[in-house]
C-alpha cells in the first residue's frame, strides 16, 4: 500500500525540503511572481494556497500555523493585510502556473508561478454579447420582385434575337462585296488588253517618220 507517499521528493531530504518550500512560499508572497522549475512550482502551488487561506482566516491560530512558513515580517504582514482583502471572495485558485519552456544546460522545463489579481496587473473585462433581433423577411414584397424581374428577362431575350439577325445579315452583305470585287478584277484585264495594240501601233509608226 502506498500510504503517506504523496507530493515530490525533489532529490532532497525532508529537512532541506522543508527549508526550500518555507523560502519559495515567502518569496512568491513578497513578489507575487516567482521563475522556477515545472516540478516545484506545481509541489509549490498547494503550499502557497493552503497559507493564504490560513491568512483569510485571520486568527491568532491560523498566525501561529502560517508563521511556521512565513518567514519574513513583510511577508506575513502582506499575507494577513492586502492578500486575505483581496482573495476574500475567492475561494480557491490563488495561483497560475505558465510553462515557459526548457532551461539551457541540464534541460530542465521552467515555468512562472504568480499569484492571480496581482498588483500591475488589470483584471480582464467582461464582454457584454448582445444579441441583434434577426429582421423579418416581408413575404409580400416577393411577388412584386418576381413580377419585375420578368420584364427584365424579356428585355435580355429581345436584345439576342437583334444580335442574330443582325449576325445572319452580315455574311450576306459579305457576299455581295466580293461579288462586286471579283467582277471588278475581271473588267479590269479587258482594259489592258484593249490598250496596248495602240501602244504598239504608235512603236511602229515612228520609224517610218524618221525615214
Amino acid at each position: 500500500m502506498r500510504h503517506l507517499k504523496s507530493g515530490r521528493i525533489l532529490g532532497r531530504t525532508s529537512a532541506h525540503r522543508k527549508a526550500l518550500f518555507r523560502n519559495l512560499v515567502t518569496a512568491l508572497i513578497r513578489r507575487e511572481r516567482i521563475r522556477t522549475t515545472l516540478a516545484k512550482a506545481k509541489e509549490l502551488r498547494s503550499h502557497v494556497e493552503k497559507t493564504i487561506t490560513l491568512g483569510k482566516k485571520g486568527t491568532l491560530h491560523a498566525k501561529r500555523l502560517a508563521r511556521k512558513v512565513v518567514v519574513e515580517k513583510e511577508a506575513f504582514s502582506k499575507l494577513f493585510g492586502p492578500l486575505s482583502e483581496r482573495y476574500a471572495k475567492r475561494s480557491g485558485g490563488y495561483t497560475r502556473i505558465i510553462k515557459i519552456g526548457n532551461r539551457r544546460g541540464d534541460d530542465a522545463p521552467m515555468a512562472f508561478i504568480e499569484l492571480v489579481d496581482r498588483e500591475g496587473e488589470a483584471p480582464a473585462p467582461k464582454a457584454k454579447v448582445e444579441k441583434k433581433a434577426a429582421p423579418k423577411k416581408d413575404t409580400a414584397k416577393k411577388p412584386a420582385k418576381k413580377a419585375q424581374a420578368k420584364p427584365a428577362k424579356d428585355k435580355k431575350t429581345e436584345k439576342k434575337a437583334v444580335k442574330k439577325t443582325e449576325t445572319k445579315k452580315k455574311p450576306a452583305e459579305a457576299k455581295k462585296a466580293d461579288k462586286k470585287k471579283t467582277e471588278t478584277k475581271k473588267a479590269a484585264p479587258k482594259k489592258a488588253a484593249a490598250k496596248k495594240p495602240a501602244k504598239a501601233a504608235t512603236k511602229k509608226a515612228a520609224p517610218k517618220k524618221k525615214k
